[in-house]
């Protein structure tokens, strides 16, 4: 049997990254393996557990055929590392941190994913990618409105199942309902 690709997608800042480091430990007791995305940014002002590299080198290993998939948003470019197909074909289910903007084509790879994403409302996601100090008020600003013209995908426009996430109250309550999510598509797949 082989294992499914959980595509969990949502708007900078709303804590994917933090849902993701506070599930690890549980996820991988299930046989779930988090990926680690390649982004051209600097690794230390990364905020994830990622990889940074520089545009060349992430060109480089995209025209290598290096990623299973990869998109560029908000200035960088996101590459997820061929290697989850190994793991998806020993039967591991892989979750990754993915774009709004790219779940079609990563559909099209993988027709049996299971799309979750993570809301938070705009004034939370605002004081959240402040808080953080990655970005200028311009790049804030930015995201925002992306996130607003990502809106439809929320409303099911793709025609596809989108499993939805609020991670509005506690973590912990988030990570539960997560690992609940998984368990319900499993048993339903």
């Amino acid at each position: 049997m082989s294992g499914r690709l959980i595509y969990l997608m949502g708007p900078s800042g709303s804590g994917k990254d933090s849902l993701l480091n506070a599930a690890r430990e549980r996820l991988a007791e299930r046989g779930c393996v988090i990926v680690r995305r390649v982004i051209t940014r600097s690794a230390e002002a990364l905020g994830e557990d990622a990889i940074g590299v520089t545009p060349a080198e992430f060109d480089q290993h995209e025209a290598s055929g290096g990623f299973a998939l990869s998109w560029r948003a908000n200035g960088l470019a996101y590459g997820i590392p061929r290697q989850i197909d190994d793991w998806l074909a020993a039967g591991q289910d892989v979750l990754l941190n993915g774009s709004r903007g790219h779940l079609s084509q990563a559909r099209q790879r993988y027709p049996d994913l299971l799309a979750i994403l993570l809301q938070v409302d705009e004034a939370a996601l605002r004081q959240r990618l402040q808080a953080r100090g990655r970005e200028s008020t311009e790049q804030i600003e930015a995201r925002l409105a992306r996130s607003r013209t990502l809106q439809p995908l929320e409303q099911g426009a793709d025609h596809a199942e989108v499993r939805v996430l609020n991670n509005s109250g506690p973590l912990e309550q988030t990570v539960s309902q997560l690992l609940q999510l998984i368990s319900d598509a499993r048993v339903c797949a």
